[in-house]
């Protein structure tokens, strides 16, 4: 019988697939990665790994699941956590979720740009302790959303979700990618290099998968480029972002505000940030809803079954 090793507890309709296809499931039911060492010994034997973006895949892990090892099939989209040369010199095969966690993630990134331009992370701490006195015609004034510029860095699936949402906001939209994407021209939105988008955008949207090229896209030096009226949302990936640089900007009033679903080195937060009131933080909740995470595990346990009934994986990561 192939066996699956699950590195975290993920939905049950993972769970459900897998022994419903005769799929032998070794699983550790916590929420937070294991330790190195025992990750190495429980995946020893494996036919299939599931993982999540915690789970770094790499030659040590690979060594310890042994040639049976088939597929890694990572529990989301992005897979900057595998080693992908490693997987390849093995023919282990590896496999993501695309697509079906667009909209939960471009609605979480409007989530971000409503809380951060509407300081609604003061007016929540304001309320809870017990320091608002009433209304006040200066209190806590934010920035307007409807109608300003929204520049969206990368045009895949998820930035053109979240620049489609924007016509309800009457906004220009400006995107930074490689090419020409035909969706946002057609609505409008032009196309420009990273430094004109960071320079006039009042919201700037990140949305690029981690890769070398895009550590620290968002450097010190561009955000010195922006408004001082800009607000940064990251739901991509941390590294995108230089945090000790960003964390200077909030604190000395650089830019307006900022809003975070993903960090550096997370979940560790750089010094300094979890003190300002200029910044909305989230927990990585981008894809959490039940119906996209239920379809993340479908998908995975489709891409498991595939892998382990001699087929290829129905999202195979190619690049």
């Amino acid at each position: 019988m192939p066996r699956a090793i699950l590195t975290r507890r993920f939905p049950p309709a993972l769970v459900e697939q897998l022994t419903a296809a005769g799929i032998d499931i070794t699983r550790h039911n916590g929420d937070e990665p294991m330790p190195r060492a025992g990750r190495l010994e429980f995946v020893c034997g494996a036919d299939a790994i599931v993982t999540t973006i915690n789970d770094r895949v790499d030659d040590g892990l690979l060594d310890a699941a042994g040639d049976s090892l088939k597929l890694v099939a990572n529990f989301g989209v992005g897979y900057d956590n595998i080693d992908l040369d490693a997987c390849r010199a093995r023919g282990v095969l590896v496999s993501n979720t695309p697509g079906v966690l667009t909209d939960a993630t471009a609605d979480l990134a409007w989530t971000l740009i409503l809380m951060a331009a509407r300081r609604a992370v003061e007016g929540e701490r304001m309320v809870r302790g017990g320091e608002w006195r009433g209304w006040a015609p200066t209190q806590l004034v934010g920035v307007d959303v409807t109608g300003a510029t929204l520049g969206v860095v990368g045009a895949g699936r998820i930035g053109c979700a979240v620049a489609r949402r924007a016509a309800g906001f009457h906004m220009t939209v400006l995107y930074a990618h490689p090419r020409n994407q035909p969706e946002l021209d057609r609505i409008g939105a032009q196309h420009v290099d990273i430094d004109q988008l960071v320079a006039e955008a009042d919201i700037i949207s990140l949305h690029v998968p981690m890769r070398p090229e895009t550590h620290h896209l968002i450097s010190r030096e561009r955000i010195a480029q922006m408004k001082r009226t800009a607000i940064l949302i990251n739901t991509a990936r941390g590294p995108v972002v230089d945090e000790a640089a960003l964390v200077d900007a909030l604190r000395e009033r650089r830019i307006f505000a900022a809003g975070l679903d993903v960090y550096e080195n997370e979940p560790r937060l750089a010094p300094g940030l979890v003190e300002l009131h200029n910044v909305a933080l989230l927990p990585h909740l981008g894809s959490a809803t039940e119906g996209t995470r239920t379809k993340m595990a479908e998908m995975v346990a489709a891409n498991v079954i595939a892998a382990l009934s001699g087929k290829p994986p129905l999202n195979p990561v190619t690049a």
